[in-house]
C-alpha cells in the first residue's frame, strides 16, 4: 500500500487573500455562516493590527485558499496560533500540519522562542502528535 502524496502547495507567509474568501474558509472549516448580515469580516485590517503574521495555503499553481492560520504575538518572544483552518474537502492531506510548521518557522525567524496553541480535546492528537506541541497546564476564563 502506498502513502498518498501531500498536494503541491504554496505556503505564503503574510499571503494575499480576500476578506470574503477567508470568511468562506472559516465558515466551511468551523461550521459557521460567515459574517452577520452577509457583510464580510475586515480580515486584512484586523490581522495587520493584531498579528505577527499568518500563513495561507494555496495549490502550487494558484487557486482557492485551502488553509489558513493566524499567528498572534505579545511583541516579544511568545507567539500564539489561532484559527488553524483547512477546507474540509482538503483535510487529512497534510495541509494543516504544513501550515503549523510554516507558522512556527516564521515565528522563530521573527525572534519568538515559544509558540502557544489552545485546542479542543478532539484535536489533541493533531497538535501534540502531528505538530509536535507538548502538553502544558493552562487556564481559561470566559468573559
Amino acid at each position: 500500500m502506498t502513502t498518498p502524496q501531500p498536494p503541491a502547495l504554496d505556503l505564503l507567509w503574510r499571503g494575499e487573500f480576500g476578506d470574503r474568501e477567508l470568511d468562506a474558509l472559516h465558515a466551511a472549516a468551523f461550521g459557521g455562516a460567515g459574517a452577520p448580515g452577509g457583510a464580510s469580516t475586515p480580515w486584512r485590517a484586523r490581522l495587520e493590527r493584531h498579528s505577527l503574521g499568518w500563513v495561507c495555503a494555496r495549490p502550487a499553481r494558484g487557486g482557492p485558499l485551502l488553509g489558513f492560520v493566524n499567528v498572534l504575538w505579545d511583541g516579544g518572544v511568545h507567539a500564539f496560533l489561532l484559527d488553524t483552518a483547512v477546507d474540509p474537502a482538503a483535510r487529512r492531506s497534510g495541509i494543516g500540519t504544513r501550515l503549523v510548521a510554516a507558522a512556527a518557522d516564521n515565528a522563530r525567524a521573527a525572534g519568538c522562542d515559544w509558540l502557544h496553541v489552545d485546542f479542543e480535546p478532539h484535536l489533541r492528537g493533531y497538535y501534540l502528535d502531528a505538530c509536535g506541541f507538548r502538553p502544558t497546564d493552562a487556564g481559561l476564563l470566559r468573559l
